[in-house]
């Protein structure tokens, strides 16, 4: 059963000086480890991905942008609080919460949380010219998952929240580099076809990726689309529970365009190749055929994904209440896709927008993806889960042992590993 696999066994002794606190000065020039089809490792530097790559492949980024989310404010005592945004409350909507110009609240970590039980706390941002906007939060309920929904009010209306994140907030690099954010952060955590303002973490595998890189894909006749899967700081947290049945996933918002609905039917009834840069591309393309399946099941709520609707089967689907005549063993992916495509023509929709909390572990059946670009991840985490996933068992630990053997650098400033399936052979 998926649901008990051990954790203990995803684990593996990663010194910390293979842990690079900056980028490469040249992006495309890391280093990239490459698995073939066939099972075979070799090493190659990542600008020479599009050599590499199968011919008419559909590449997949996520265009997510890092938000300058670690927010320092004040206690009229002077006591320091740390706020850090993870998705907007109120309005619930991305852009429209960082165009607000009066009010908006959000899901926050708090940091020095038994300082701050209630009360305002303040902050004083420069404005950029010679000014200071002021701003105060009140702390207005507290979740269960440790997170409190934040209420933020500022005094100078012309300036949007949006704009008072970047004039104000710190860009959030991941906890393990132990180190505080820099200016140079700003530019080496962002990927360079950032657009969608909305992450707490970068998408890293597609940190690597430069404008002659994408130059090379286009010559290679390389077809490259976009999502936009929001990452949330749950991405860092490790499986603490023996099993991975305990663990709880962390939902992230996502949306996919039409357009790539209307390929990814071609690409996978022409069973040509589709490459998903990272796993937030993963996780976001593998949940597609879940949606497709709850709209054809009539589901009220399509396009929320939890955590084990991958591995539950036909008959415990239709115990909750959707509809029994369609009951089959499995499901197709290129009808699942479908649904989508013909509900988003009725509605007159570009594109759809959905939360997935989906468990990519062992077992769980691959249905789009046939190639990932990816970095080497944290050991016990549900990222190198994914990653043993798709190799089909436990050859993960062969590639991170060659990887740690040819001093590859791991996590979110590391090199890159191209996974090619076997039934691509």
């Amino acid at each position: 059963m998926v649901k008990d696999i051990s954790i203990d066994d995803f684990n593996y002794n990663l010194p910390e000086e293979r842990i690079p606190l900056h980028p490469l000065k040249q992006r495309d020039e890391c280093k990239l480890l490459v698995r073939t089809p066939e099972g075979n490792i070799f090493h190659r530097v990542f600008k020479e991905l599009p050599d590499l790559l199968p011919p008419g492949a559909l590449m997949i980024c996520n265009d997510t942008k890092v938000i300058n989310a670690r927010l320092t404010f004040h206690k009229s005592t002077g006591a320091q609080v740390e706020l850090f945004l993870l998705e907007p409350v109120d309005p619930a909507d991305y852009t429209l919460s960082f165009q607000s110009r009066k009010y908006c609240s959000w899901k926050c970590l708090v940091g020095n949380s038994k300082k701050w039980k209630d009360g305002l706390i303040f902050a004083e941002i420069p404005s950029g010219n010679d000014d200071i906007i002021k701003m105060q939060a009140v702390r207005k309920l507290a979740n269960e998952d440790g997170s409190s929904v934040v209420e933020f009010y500022w005094d100078r209306h012309e300036f949007t929240f949006g704009q008072l994140i970047e004039l104000g907030g710190e860009i959030p690099i991941p906890p393990y580099l132990n180190r505080k954010s820099e200016k140079a952060d700003l530019q080496d955590y962002q990927t360079v076809y950032a657009r969608a303002k909305g992450s707490v973490a970068a998408p890293t595998a597609g940190l690597h990726f430069t404008p002659r890189v994408f130059e090379s894909l286009s010559a290679h006749a390389v077809d490259v689309e976009k999502v936009t899967l929001h990452v949330g700081a749950g991405t860092f947290r490790p499986v603490k529970s023996d099993t991975i049945g305990h663990h709880a996933m962390h939902s992230e918002p996502f949306s996919v365009s039409k357009t790539l609905i209307e390929k990814l039917i071609v690409w996978k009834r022409e069973k040509k190749p589709v490459v998903a840069v990272g796993t937030t591309s993963v996780r976001t393309l593998e949940s597609l055929p879940y949606i497709g399946r709850a709209i054809l099941r009539n589901v009220s709520d399509p396009f929320t994904i939890s955590q084990w609707d991958a591995y539950e089967s036909e008959d415990q689907i239709s115990n909750r209440g959707q509809n029994k005549s369609s009951e089959i063993s499995d499901f197709d992916t290129i009808e699942a896709l479908k649904a989508i495509l013909k509900l988003m023509e009725k509605e007159n929709l570009d594109s759809i927008t959905a939360s997935t909390s989906i468990m990519i572990a062992p077992g769980f059946k691959w249905r789009i993806t046939d190639c990932m670009v990816t970095n080497f991840h944290q050991p016990k985490s549900t990222l190198l889960l994914l990653v043993s996933s798709f190799l089909g068992g436990h050859e993960w630990r062969s590639i991170y042992e060659e990887a740690l053997r040819g001093n590859y650098r791991f996590l979110s400033y590391g090199d890159a590993c191209l996974l090619i399936k076997e039934s691509l052979v």
